[in-house]
């Protein structure tokens, strides 16, 4: 997953600072500071973010989908009982 580091509407190449540019587009336009996917992940995969786990999927994602409150929930309090 990474963090856009400006707004890019559908389309647009997404790139990592230091690396080489990848082969992964947006499928919809991601605002500023927010989550696309680099691959896709599964439904109940972790999604990791610098390395730690932030969140579990929700539903599929693909690679280039924003990633949000609509496809992933907090993995904080996986085990707690409500």
């Amino acid at each position: 997953m990474a963090v856009m580091d400006a707004p890019k509407g559908t389309g647009h190449v997404v790139f990592l600072d230091g690396s080489q540019p990848l082969d992964v587009e947006s499928n919809a336009e991601i605002p500023l500071g927010h989550k696309v996917a680099l691959r896709d992940i599964a439904a109940g995969e972790d999604v990791i973010e610098y390395g730690v786990r932030i969140a579990i999927a929700s539903a599929d994602i693909k690679a280039g989908d924003y990633v949000h409150i609509h496809n992933v929930r907090s993995a904080r309090w996986q085990n707690s009982v409500a």
